[in-house]
């Protein structure tokens, strides 16, 4: 049995709209002080322990060394005669950005991460490149935070400017038509605003090239709006400056524009903040808008902004939810999910639709690169056995190829995916995506992994994860569940799971949980459950709602104090998905509901791990351990309940793919020993 490290109680007690609430381990949100480093040192000493004694850990982290080891670059943008991408040679800490000329010839590396911090944690983010590709806005970040720098190349001649924008996260950088600045959106530096709570009273500026950034002029703000953000890009035209202006995580936002070269009042072309808008382009006068107003699984219209209000229909809401598309030759590029996978279509700006773009098989676009004045644009593809790859379509040709080299060594001829469905509690029909060996016939106990997310609009499409392909490779079954609060089918289907609704993601996922077990694929012994972020309130939630029906849990990142939440760095924006227990009664009474943390009771749990990052900004990771206390004080002899933290690590992005290894090691060593019960 597990001896957990002591962790003190305290008699704290909350009073919300009339119910007290203990909040015993009030003490760990205090991540920084003596007594809860050194608390988590010993967490961090009582997991190692017991990982330390799963023999198969070793052969594990090797399989995936050499799962990861394999080139993978993103879809090269073109900017003038050369095309800009990232690419990383298998297992380096970050990928680095290059340049390679349209007509051929060796790539120039322009900028490398890796030779930027010791141990691999600064990361490239944002890039930014003039229309001649000759100068680069970039930002980086540090340890996985959401803060990041600002800083320009010239890529021509490698020179650094001393130019550096600091107090960002959350922005564009937008080159003016003449590149000689950027637009971008900043929030107040510390003590600039008091009285502010964090991460609000974004503001818009613009900076010129060798200014110091607190001379930038500040181009828009709307201080009665604090909660507000704001995302300034340029039409492909160069005619107008576009603030997208955002609210949190809510799917609905404004759009505003105004004349690109000058000055002047912008016009607040779509305020009633009712749906989502995304601008397409613009062409002649005429903003092509993706929307899901009246279309709940989106639809793209032609607004003349000499007469805004009378909107022209160009590709009509349909079965498919539209994901994103783009201007390129004349065409819109229209990307689609169809039950879960991507589609993608061309269509003139008139409204009539051309042709579809055949994709390799069932999976996920999840790049696209491409431009109006170009003849050509680039999509980078995946499925859950099918490595990143870049594919070029050719207009003159009308044809997709593949751009980026063939993956050696890997067959997706030796897998199998397939579609199938559950019934939730309420008869809704959930799909899942089901990944095993093509030689692989499931006997009811064969080790598989569920693994949801269901939130923000967020569609689980199919990825390729390397983690995941080694251990469906060792005989195991990972399947995704794509449930209700995601965006795989629009709105409506968003909108069934999240705040007052959210119990019907958790429902989903049982659901997809016993019909594999019913239909033989598993049993409860041999079913773990994996989420990350909102996933890892799912499988938190899932875990004291239904523990008897999985061998195993790992949740990553997650939120698990529902009640506070929205006190913490980012929470902030994600009250209009879930609710803030503060502001009514009845807010309160569905987030303490299914709050993780305020529903643990003692029990038989079944054995659980739970990761955080200590410098996650995102999801704090006093989530985590407030969590990890409350169940190692209420799990049954079937834990082990674990907390794993790790050191200079944010909420995932740009983490060094070492760490990620080390991560995937653990984690699925964790899978297999408990759910094949491994001595």
């Amino acid at each position: 049995m597990v001896e957990y490290p002591v962790t003190p109680r305290t008699d704290l007690v909350e009073d919300y709209h009339g119910t007290a609430v203990a909040d015993p381990y009030r003490w760990l949100e205090e991540m920084q002080s003596p007594d809860v480093l050194a608390w988590v040192d010993q967490q961090n000493e009582v997991t190692a322990a017991h990982l330390d004694t799963i023999e198969i850990r070793d052969t594990i982290r090797e399989r995936f060394r050499q799962l990861w080891n394999f080139p993978r670059r993103s879809a090269p943008m073109r900017r003038g005669d050369w095309y800009f991408y990232t690419h990383n040679d298998g297992l380096q800490a970050q990928p680095v950005l290059y340049k390679e000329h349209v007509a051929g010839g060796d790539p120039i590396a322009v900028l490398d991460p890796n030779t930027l911090s010791v141990d691999g944690t600064v990361a490239l983010m944002t890039v930014s490149l003039t229309k001649d590709g000759s100068t680069l806005a970039y930002s980086l970040a540090e340890a996985g935070s959401d803060w990041q720098v600002a800083h320009v190349l010239n890529t021509e001649t490698g020179e650094q400017y001393p130019d550096e924008i600091r107090h960002i996260k959350f922005t564009t950088l937008a080159w003016s038509p003449d590149e000689d600045g950027f637009y971008y959106a900043r929030f107040p530096e510390p003590g600039e605003s008091s009285d502010a709570a964090p991460s609000t009273n974004q503001r818009v500026y613009f900076h010129r090239l060798g200014a110091d950034q607190f001379t930038d002029e500040l181009v828009f703000a709307r201080p009665e709006e604090p909660d507000h953000g704001f995302h300034p890009f340029l039409t492909d035209d160069g005619e107008l400056l576009i603030l997208h202006v955002w609210q949190g995580t809510d799917t609905r936002n404004r759009i505003y524009y105004r004349a690109a070269v000058g000055e002047g009042d912008f016009v607040r072309l779509l305020d009633d903040f009712d749906a989502k808008y995304e601008v397409v382009g613009h062409d002649a006068g005429v903003l092509y808008v993706l929307t899901d107003r009246e279309a709940p699984r989106g639809r793209i219209v032609a607004i003349d902004l000499d007469q805004p209000d009378e909107w022209r229909e160009v590709v009509p809401h349909g079965e498919a939810t539209i994901e994103f598309a783009s201007i390129v030759a004349g065409s819109l590029v229209v990307a689609s999910l169809s039950d879960a996978s991507h589609i993608v279509e061309l269509w003139s700006l008139a409204g009539r639709r051309l042709e579809s773009v055949d994709l390799p098989t069932l999976g996920a676009v999840t790049q696209f690169a491409g431009k109006p004045e170009h003849d050509e644009f680039f999509l980078g593809f995946e499925s859950f056995v099918q490595p990143p790859v870049i594919l070029r379509y050719d207009f003159t040709a009308r044809r997709l190829e593949q751009h980026s080299p063939e993956v050696a060594g890997l067959d997706p001829a030796e897998f199998v995916t397939k579609q199938i469905w559950a019934e939730s509690k309420d008869g809704t029909r959930i799909p899942m995506f089901v990944t095993h060996r093509a030689d692989l016939v499931p006997n009811g106990t064969t080790p598989t992994i569920l693994y949801g997310y269901g939130g923000f609009d967020i569609s689980m499409v199919p990825m390729y994860a390397p983690d995941r392909l080694g251990f469906v490779e060792s005989g195991g079954i990972f399947v995704v569940a794509n449930l209700r609060g995601g965006g795989e089918f629009g709105q409506e289907w968003h909108q069934a799971g999240m705040f007052g609704q959210k119990q019907n993601v958790f429902d989903d996922f049982i659901a997809a949980a016993e019909h594999l077990i019913a239909e033989g694929y598993t049993s409860p012994s041999n079913l773990g459950i994996y989420g990350r972020s909102n996933g890892g309130l799912l499988v938190t939630a899932c875990l004291w709602q239904r523990p008897d029906l999985y061998g195993a849990v790992v949740g990553m990142v997650p939120v698990t104090d529902m009640l506070r939440y929205h006190r913490f760095t980012a929470g902030r924006y994600w009250t209009a998905e879930w609710g803030n227990a503060e502001e009514s009664a009845d807010q309160f009474s569905f987030l303490h509901a299914y709050s993780p943390l305020h529903n643990v009771r003692p029990g038989d749990y079944p054995p659980t791990l739970i990761t955080t990052g200590d410098t996650d900004d995102r999801v704090v990771p006093l989530h985590s351990y407030k969590f990890i206390a409350e169940l190692q004080g209420c799990v049954g002899q079937s834990g082990p309940a674990l907390l794993r933290v790790d050191r200079r690590a944010g909420h995932g992005l740009g983490k060094p793919i070492a760490k990620l290894i080390e991560e995937a090691a653990d984690i699925y060593a964790f899978f297999l020993h408990h759910l094949t019960h491994v001595d």
